[in-house]
């Protein structure tokens, strides 16, 4: 009985263990040729308003938590190839000129006139300021990209509280023409 309880014990702890461990995206090796290259995509996890309404209905809810993050569905990204800035992520929040076409009150655009500016965060992180010349509303768009490929991206506009989002940072899919 001894012996049974010890086993059980044992294998509690690993699954613990193993379940409470840090998620490794990258190696810091192939996020610093990504981020030399700065040609990736930012693929979205969590989404994080700002705006207290939205939380306030999101702990209203059944299931909802007292956190203020939203977990998002796979294909939410930001894309950066050479001459294309390709954004698709979803909005939550206070829009102060709202718009009738749905696609237009979340972030999807894609910009041929933008710049990105480089330089070094704290322990060993790379933040991006990315500019995007040819659209109104979007004053930058800063992206925070750590050793391990994990990324925080925070969008400020002109017609809507700011937003940020978690993720990861990966390699560009090959566009078939």
């Amino acid at each position: 009985m001894k012996n049974l309880f010890n086993i059980l014990l044992l294998i509690a702890g690993v699954s613990i263990a193993t379940s409470c461990s840090t998620q490794n995206y990258r190696t810091s090796g192939n996020v610093q040729a990504l981020l030399e290259s700065q040609h990736f995509t930012f693929m979205a996890e969590r989404a994080n308003p700002t705006n207290l309404d939205v939380i306030n209905v999101m702990n209203s809810l059944p299931t909802g938590g007292a956190s203020r993050m939203l977990n998002l569905d796979a294909g939410y990204t930001i894309e950066i190839r050479d001459k294309e800035l390709s954004v698709t992520l979803p909005y939550f929040g206070r829009l102060y000129t709202s718009n009738m076409d749905p696609d237009k009150n979340s972030y999807r655009f894609t910009s041929t006139d933008f710049s990105i500016n480089r330089r070094d965060g704290k322990k060993g992180s790379s933040i991006f300021t990315i500019l995007a010349n040819d659209q109104q509303n979007i004053r930058q768009i800063n992206m925070e990209v750590f050793k391990n490929g994990k990324t925080y991206v925070y969008i400020d506009a002109n017609d809507r509280q700011p937003i940020s989002y978690d993720g990861y940072i990966t390699e560009n899919t090959v566009l078939k023409k």
